[in-house]
C-alpha cells in the first residue's frame, strides 16, 4: 500500500522537531517555548495517524483538523523563538516552510474530505 503524502511528511517533521528540542534545550538552555513545540509539533503527525484508523469521515475530519491547529500553533512556536534570537533565520526557515507545506496539505485534505461527506 502507498504511504500518504501527509503520514510521510508529518513524521519527518516530527523528527526535526525533536531534534531542534535537543538542540534547544541542549546548547541554547530554552526549556519552555522548546517544550511547547515539542509537543505541537510532533503532534501534527500523531493525529494524522489517529485520522487513518478514524470510525467515520467526520472523525477522520475532525483528527486532521486537530492536526492543522497543532500545525498552527507549531508555527507560533517557531515564529516567536526566531523572534526571541533563539533560533536564527536560516534554522527557522526550512522547517517553517515545512509546516507551511504541511498546513496546506491539511487544508486541502480536510476541504475535500468535507466536499465529499
Amino acid at each position: 500500500m502507498k504511504e500518504s503524502i501527509i503520514r510521510v511528511k508529518s513524521f519527518q517533521f516530527a523528527i526535526r522537531i525533536v531534534n531542534m528540542f535537543k538542540f534547544l534545550s541542549e546548547e541554547k538552555k530554552e526549556y519552555i517555548m522548546s517544550k511547547q513545540l515539542l509537543r505541537c509539533g510532533t503532534s501534527i503527525g500523531a493525529n494524522c495517524r489517529e485520522g487513518v484508523n478514524a470510525q467515520s469521515k467526520a472523525d477522520f475530519i475532525h483528527k486532521l483538523s486537530i492536526a492543522q491547529k497543532e500545525c498552527s500553533e507549531t508555527m507560533y512556536w517557531l515564529e516567536l523563538l526566531k523572534a526571541t534570537n533563539y533560533i536564527n533565520d536560516i534554522e527557522n526557515k526550512i522547517i517553517y516552510d515545512d509546516a507551511v507545506e504541511i498546513m496546506k496539505l491539511l487544508t486541502a485534505i480536510i476541504i475535500t474530505s468535507k466536499k465529499n461527506v
